[in-house]
């Protein structure tokens, strides 16, 4: 019986880890002797809460400056406990969210109360590493003294620049989103990246063993690897093949934005405000870091978690191919096919392709050609906007990014010249365009002092400096003089009664006459002559 059940276990441990990559190379026997074999391969998960950094939004919204008495929802009007960030034993700062709590002391992060009440009480927590992960298991967040009613957990895949919603938490999901609320095993695998609203979390039941709020992982991996996670081979086949999916587990930063504290019943009791806050004991995020399939350790360097990147690949994500290694494009590793997928290593410039011709292209292209009457090899189809018997120039129209590597993808950045004001839409080295007269800017979208845009630079009709409209004109827009009636030309500088005698004698450049009276001065005239 002892043997059969360690022989089950072993069974069970095996299924487990089927699949997992944990092996980037091993030496293999070949008859040109011991060669090493490549695999595709990703750290082993852990908790990543050591390795986040917390900030909490906005400035004021932890308890304890000043101090401050709180009650619970289990014993409202006894009001004796005190947040004091001043006094060690009753601070509780942002950094007790990541805390291993080895004294056996429950720790937590708490906001101050609800005592601006009708204005929402709202708080943003937001976690950073400085690296690509990748999740493994669910999302965890342990609240104290009740759940959030309303609550929104966000991811970013670019360092926080972006961010966009992961799922949504509500007692009553219509109301606060207008959503339908929704279960993850409910899920098909056609819309597992569907992000849902869910009030399985967030409704008060009274119960202090009630106190995590998750992101189901485990329920979304068991749509494809089955309730126990024995068929691993089928989850990584569909991360492979399915379009985004891999994408949905994967992120930088999270966030949690806070939008209602618990209440503990149906509304607000605006009699005992002191009862409603936020705190949160402990944080729990598993996931391994994202190496593209190609590193198997992810250390901490430098404060920050760097993969050790195998295939020839480099950076912190093993995202690019080092150094000499350019010979092709640089791709991810692959899961498939199972169990050790494909490693997809970088290889070494100056290897044999196209027909064994030797040839460097940056990873821009994989085809070279032999021109016989110059005796040269050449790149083949140049592809990121890149020419050249290496594709190490820039197209027309576009120019060489300083800050990246002849092997990135982005080297050339479009030039974007504007057509109203560049000569044509070619740039220089540093990415500033030809422009024409009276145009200026890097891409030619502005104007020298002088000029005037539309649709172009022109020279200005009148300005505030130089060409002042005269005879009381005023300049519009630079680009003409509106002038009182009794004035014309570019700069209202000439008379209108130039040319006419009678309005001439009567009516001076000296004179602010009315034109009425210059027009009909010489009829009036001739009326008291006739008498």
């Amino acid at each position: 019986m002892l043997c059969q059940a360690v022989l089950l276990l072993l069974h069970c441990f095996a299924s487990l880890t089927l699949g997992q990559y944990d092996l980037c190379k091993s030496l293999v026997s070949t008859d040109d002797g011991a060669v090493w074999e490549q695999y595709a391969c990703q750290p082993k998960a852990q908790s990543m809460k050591d390795y986040m950094r917390v900030k909490v939004d906005p400035p004021g919204i932890t308890c304890g400056n000043p101090p401050e008495r709180f009650c619970t929802l289990e014993n409202p009007y006894l009001c004796s406990d005190e947040c004091d960030a001043s006094n060690s034993d009753l601070a509780h700062p942002p950094q007790l969210m990541q805390d291993r709590e080895r004294t056996g002391r429950i720790t937590y992060w708490q906001t101050v109360t609800w005592s601006r009440y009708p204005e929402p009480l709202l708080a943003n927590i937001s976690l950073a590493w400085n690296k690509s992960l990748e999740l493994t298991d669910d999302i965890a967040i342990t609240f104290e003294y009740g759940r959030p009613t309303i609550m929104v957990l966000d991811k970013s895949m670019d360092h926080g620049r972006t961010w966009q919603s992961y799922q949504f938490y509500a007692d009553d999901c219509l109301d606060a989103f207008n959503m339908p609320p929704k279960l993850v095993r409910d899920l098909l695998p056609a819309n597992i990246t569907r992000v849902i609203c869910t009030e399985q979390f967030s409704r008060w039941v009274g119960s202090k063993n009630d106190k995590n709020v998750k992101f189901e992982v485990r329920e979304r991996f068991a749509v494809f690897a089955g309730p126990r996670l024995l068929n691993m081979d089928s989850l990584y086949t569909r991360m492979e093949s399915m379009k985004g999916l891999r994408d949905f587990f994967t992120f930088t930063n999270l966030r949690l934005r806070l939008l209602r504290p618990a209440l503990g019943g149906t509304y607000v009791q605006r009699d005992n405000l002191l009862k409603y806050f936020y705190a949160i004991s402990n944080i729990e995020v598993p996931a391994r870091c994202k190496c593209n399939l190609h590193a198997s350790l992810c250390l901490l360097q430098e404060g920050d978690l760097q993969c050790q990147c195998e295939h020839n690949t480099t950076g912190q994500d093993c995202q690019r191919c080092k150094k000499g290694f350019k010979a092709k494009s640089w791709k991810a590793g692959s899961y498939l096919p199972t169990p050790n997928g494909s490693p997809n290593t970088c290889a070494v410039a100056g290897a044999p392709m196209g027909g064994g011709s030797n040839c460097e292209c940056y990873g821009h292209s994989n085809r070279c050609s032999y021109i016989d009457y110059l005796n040269i090899v050449t790149c083949v189809s140049c592809k990121h906007n890149t020419r050249g018997q290496n594709c190490q120039h820039c197209r027309l129209g576009y120019f060489r990014n300083a800050s990246a590597e002849l092997d990135d993808e982005g080297v050339c950045i479009e030039c974007n010249c504007n057509q109203m004001g560049s000569v044509h839409d070619r740039c220089n080295g540093t990415g500033f365009c030809q422009c024409k007269d009276g145009a200026t800017g890097p891409k030619c979208d502005d104007c020298f002092p002088g000029y005037y845009w539309k649709q172009g630079c022109y020279s200005n009709v009148c300005d505030e400096e130089l060409l002042l409209c005269q005879n009381g004109g005023t300049c519009s827009q630079n680009q003409k003089c509106i002038c009182p009636p009794e004035f014309k030309g570019v700069l209202c500088q000439q008379s209108r009664c130039e040319g006419d005698k009678a309005c001439n004698t009567a009516c001076t450049p000296h004179l602010l006459a009315p034109l009425l009276l210059c027009v009909l001065l010489p009829h009036l005239l001739a009326t008291l002559t006739a008498h």
